[in-house]
Parts: C-alpha cells; sequence; structure tokens
C-alpha cells in the first residue's frame, strides 16, 4: 500500500492527492458495486487520500424497481464503502445511492463522507431534485421517486472541511455560499448530468462556484448512455480555488487525480479577501 502521509495526532493534512471517479452505473448493482470497488482501489493506488464516487453510483434502473433498489444507510453498499475506507485508510465520498425511506416508495438521494475508520462522517441528501423538460431531447422528473432534502452539511475533516452536494444543485449558487460560510474548503458535487446541459454548462458551473467560494471542487459523474434513453456528459473534474482545471475525466470510465493544497488555497483567500468583503451572506 503506498505512503499516504496522513495527518497524526488530528492534525490538519494541508497538501494531499483527491481522485474522482468516473463511471456508468445501471441496473446491476452488483456489477456496479464491483467497478466502483475497483476503481476506488486505482484511485487509492495511486496515492489519493479522498475518493469520490458519482452521483447513483450503485444502481440506475428503471423507476418502478427503485424501491426495491433502494438501501438504508447501513445497507449492501455503504458498508462496502465503509468497509474499503478502514482497509485502505482514505476518507470516501460514496457519491449518492436512494436512500431507503420507511413507508414511502420514493427515497433520498443522498451522499455520504465515510472516514479512514470506516464510520460515516456526514450525510447529506440531496435538497434540489432535477425536473426538467427539454423538448425531444431529456425529460426527467427526479421529485417523482425522490424527496427533496433540506439540510446544509457541511464536515470538518483531516483533509479540511468538505461542503457536501449533488448533482443539479451545482445551479443554486446560494448552497455553496451558505456551504462556504460553513467553513467548506473542499465542494464535493458528484453527478449525473445529462449530456445537453453538460455540454452547455457544466464547467462554467464547476468553476464558477470554485472561483467564487475560493474552494476546491471535486465533481466526479457519470458518463454515456444510460438506461433512461439519453446520454450522461461525464468530464469528470478537480478544479483550484483560482478556477483552474487540475483534472478532467476523457470520455471513458476511469479516475482522475490532482492535488488539494489548503495553504495555496489560504493565500488565494487572503490576497483576493472577497469572501471577507461579502455583505449579503444569506441564512
Amino acid at each position: 500500500m503506498p505512503n499516504r502521509n496522513l495527518a497524526a495526532g488530528g492534525n490538519l493534512e494541508m497538501t494531499y492527492l483527491a481522485a474522482a471517479i468516473q463511471m456508468n452505473a445501471g441496473p446491476d448493482k452488483v456489477a456496479n458495486l464491483e467497478r466502483a470497488e475497483r476503481l476506488v482501489r486505482v484511485g487509492a493506488a495511486r496515492g489519493a487520500n479522498l475518493v469520490a464516487l458519482p452521483e447513483v453510483f450503485n444502481w440506475r434502473g428503471k423507476r418502478n424497481e427503485q424501491a426495491a433498489a433502494a438501501e438504508t444507510l447501513d445497507g449492501q453498499s455503504l458498508t462496502l464503502m465503509s468497509r474499503l475506507a478502514r482497509e485502505l485508510q482514505i476518507h470516501i465520498v460514496a457519491g449518492s445511492i436512494t436512500e431507503q425511506v420507511a413507508g414511502d416508495a420514493r427515497g433520498y438521494n443522498a451522499s455520504v463522507l465515510i472516514g479512514p475508520d470506516g464510520k460515516q462522517i456526514a450525510v447529506y441528501r440531496k435538497i434540489h431534485l432535477f425536473d426538467v423538460d427539454l423538448p425531444g431531447r431529456v425529460t426527467v422528473r427526479e421529485s417523482d421517486a425522490k424527496l427533496a432534502g433540506a439540510d446544509v452539511v457541511t464536515a470538518a475533516t483531516l483533509l479540511g472541511a468538505i461542503g457536501l452536494s449533488i448533482c443539479y444543485d451545482l445551479r443554486f449558487p446560494e448552497l455553496y455560499r451558505r456551504l462556504t460560510f460553513a467553513g467548506a474548503q473542499i465542494l464535493s458535487v458528484p453527478s449525473a448530468f445529462t449530456f445537453p446541459t453538460g455540454e452547455a454548462h457544466w464547467e462554467p458551473l464547476i468553476r464558477a462556484r470554485a472561483i467564487e467560494n475560493q474552494a476546491y471542487v471535486i465533481a466526479p459523474a457519470q458518463f454515456g448512455p444510460n438506461i433512461y434513453g439519453y446520454s450522461n456528459y461525464g468530464n469528470s473534474m478537480i478544479v483550484d480555488p483560482w478556477g483552474r482545471v487540475l483534472a478532467r475525466a476523457a470520455d471513458q470510465e476511469g479516475v482522475v487525480v490532482a492535488p488539494i493544497d489548503l495553504e495555496y488555497q489560504d493565500r488565494v483567500r487572503r490576497e483576493l479577501p472577497a469572501l471577507k468583503h461579502a455583505r449579503l451572506k444569506g441564512e
């Protein structure tokens, strides 16, 4: 196992590697989890201390099969990710799963941050649901199958404070400003952007969220044709607090890795103190 230079004694790790995984999940959960495990191991083997999976990494199937595929937070998929995090001594952003809700056929779209001890550090339930009709191209009504969350979630870790979000949230800058004022240094955006919206807006939105919040953005994504009849954009990215794209995935399954440097981030925020100048800070 590679030397990870993990922080000792509870000290913040100022420089490390992060990995964003790109994959194309389908209705075969076993195959998806095997693929996800393999790619997490690739990221860890390349030295990443933080590995992030895309939205709905464990299952993407027909809506009428969702209730059967949904899991609790201690179910098969997150148990596997906890075991991997503990074995590999890394933090994992377990993209998202459909979280089972008792008494409701709908579930939450839930992203879970797991620490190197295998314990769940934080759970975020997607607030903004993707209900969009692009005539002749894509029609998606996430709210037909999912419940909306309500909580803004930032978690302190030895790799810095991580703000959690999912996909369509990317279009709502007020969420990321609240995450940032709650202390977030790294913003996680596991996604499954459609190709039409991704081609037009994916990179500009990710870079905007990084620039305006002077934060690292890690955005692992689904790519390619899916069971719903349209394609996902892919282009998984890691962007720095100056808005520079440090890593971008090709149009294929894989892992991209980039350095996180919190001292550099401190310098950006110190030399251009826009966050201190903000007057409208929301709730």
